[in-house]
């Protein structure tokens, strides 16, 4: 596959940050011509995996670096890729469990809605130097599933 459109963009790991990194890869992606349901489902992944990097991987603090690289291939898919290099994560099979959290006032359920509303979802992480998960979505299979 070839990829047709890409961007790459890094912010700090401030909470405000989250709006920004929703609306940069939803506008990013509208160029597949995805319902308006598409988009905010894109949003949610997005905003729960930003929110990860900054609650988890930086325990909140302000000083963390967030990288997004999305691209388009010409097989209509979009994959959306968010890394941090914070902590990462000690036990990824534990923090892939629904309801798991490591901070417990939190719901755990991140991972859960990422997987749910994307075809595809990949996380690796290693102690001490962060996060990253891929996620993608096939945008050609649901329009021959629709026509079918």
């Amino acid at each position: 596959m070839n990829i047709k459109n890409y961007i790459r963009f890094e912010f700090p790991s401030l909470p405000e940050n989250a709006a920004l990194a929703r609306t940069c890869v939803s506008s990013f992606a509208a160029q597949l011509n995805c319902t308006l349901e598409d988009i905010e489902e894109i949003k949610l992944v997005v905003s729960e995996a930003v929110s990860n990097c900054i609650i988890h991987g930086y325990e909140n603090r302000s000083d963390g670096k967030i990288v997004i690289e999305c691209s388009i291939d010409d097989n209509r898919s979009l994959e959306i890729n968010i890394i941090d290099y914070g902590k990462g994560i000690d036990n990824l099979e534990q923090a892939m469990q629904p309801a798991y959290s490591s901070v417990p006032s939190r719901m755990g359920l991140g991972f859960t809605f990422m997987k749910s509303f994307m075809d595809e979802m990949g996380v690796t992480s290693s102690p001490h130097e962060g996060t990253s998960v891929r996620l993608k979505r096939s945008f050609l299979k649901r329009e021959q599933e629709a026509y079918a």
